[in-house]
């Protein structure tokens, strides 16, 4: 009696698992990495800790349909991208968000990062003010 459950138990389970697989899979949209050049900062910019800029990319080349469209800027040092979010969930598309230079130790080993499809890095550049 037990075998005729387990075997009627894996039977169903077996159908299932089949009726679901059968179901067509819905057709994806094709959708681009969007990768844009980060114009700002660039090679000899110096940023003063406080201060306020806006970070701006190159949209020329989008493409139709990205795959995700909020960006989000990091902060880089020395090779080593730093947990500072220096701005978030903004539209990759808008080219430019404004952000607030953090009080970090000095240096002219600073890039950003910008996060949307995936990571682009900007030039290095120089934060000063830092009092460290």
């Amino acid at each position: 009696m037990k075998s005729t459950t387990a075997f009627a138990a894996a039977a169903v389970l077996m159908s299932a698992m089949f009726s679901i697989r059968s179901v067509g899979a819905l057709p994806l949209d094709a959708r681009d990495v969007f990768v844009p050049p980060v114009l700002y900062p660039h090679a000899g910019t110096v940023w003063g800790v406080g201060q306020q800029h806006h970070v701006v990319w190159d949209t020329s080349n989008a493409p139709k349909q990205i795959t995700n469209g909020k960006g989000v800027v990091m902060l880089r040092k020395a090779n080593i991208t730093t947990p500072l979010i220096l701005g978030e969930g903004f539209d990759i598309l808008l080219g430019r968000v404004q952000v607030t230079v953090p009080w970090v130790i000095e240096g002219d080993d600073y890039q950003l990062v910008l996060f949307g499809d995936s990571g682009n890095f900007s030039p290095f550049f120089t934060i000063q003010g830092g009092g460290i």
